[in-house]
């Protein structure tokens, strides 16, 4: 993690504090904020590889700090919450997290967290599947797997990075029906600690990203009672 570059976000600055220790000891950049709008400012001003951020925020919560992030960047984020009701969870994936983390938390945890996220937004062979490819084309959808950016019909769309990972592993393997569990496993992490519904969650967000009708996929099926592949 040597030289990369953290936003935390969190209104109690003794978390701050050891959190920023923690990871400044692994040789990471540390940028804090305290508070939403904050959060933002600093967001718009510079470039994080990822962002810790706290649910509740004053000025602005960490839900809608995630939402205004989303609309002009794809950087990974990770929410930190008290709450632990699944809905709370799920309601951050909504917004465009990419993990959660429940308040108490082990910093070793949240480091953990931190590198796994890490490895998997790099270019790489995702788990056994078909080796990384520069680009893949099909149909109208085009990835460029190194610049992990992503197109339809020309038009370069924005794509969280679980997002990009999801379609990635199913354009590259067309016609492939996984469960919700393998692409939990495979795109998350056998660590990963939520449920499938965080794949229905996604799903559902990248079908409104690339499909016109996302009630109608072109791209982005559903075997009923099975999972998901991609077709088209």
């Amino acid at each position: 993690m040597a030289g990369k570059r953290t936003l935390v976000v969190d209104d109690e600055k003794l978390i701050v504090k050891g959190i920023r220790f923690s990871l400044e000891q692994d040789d990471m950049k540390v940028d804090c904020a305290y508070d939403g709008e904050e959060a933002l400012e600093y967001a718009r001003a510079n470039q994080y590889d990822i962002i810790l951020l706290d649910v509740m925020l004053p000025k602005l919560t960490g839900f809608e700090v995630c939402q205004q992030i989303r609309e002009f960047s794809n950087v990974p984020i990770i929410m930190l919450t008290a709450k632990g009701e699944d809905m709370d969870k799920i309601l951050g994936l909504e917004y465009g997290a990419d993990d959660y983390i429940t308040k108490p938390f082990n910093i070793l945890e949240v480091k953990a967290r931190i590198k796994a996220i890490m490895r998997r937004t790099e270019p790489k062979r995702i788990m056994g599947e078909t080796p990384a490819a520069k680009s893949v084309e099909r149909g109208d959808v085009r990835l460029d797997c190194e610049g992990r950016r992503a197109f339809i019909a020309g038009k370069e769309i924005g794509l969280t990075a679980k997002e990009f990972e999801l379609l990635e592993l199913l354009m590259l393997n067309p016609d492939k029906v996984y469960s919700r569990e393998s692409l939990l496993k495979l795109v998350w992490g056998v660590e990963y600690p939520g449920d499938v519904r965080t794949v229905d969650v996604h799903i559902r967000r990248l079908r409104e990203k690339v499909e016109s009708n996302p009630s109608e996929p072109r791209y982005v099926h559903t075997k009923w009672g099975v999972g998901y592949y991609f077709q088209v």
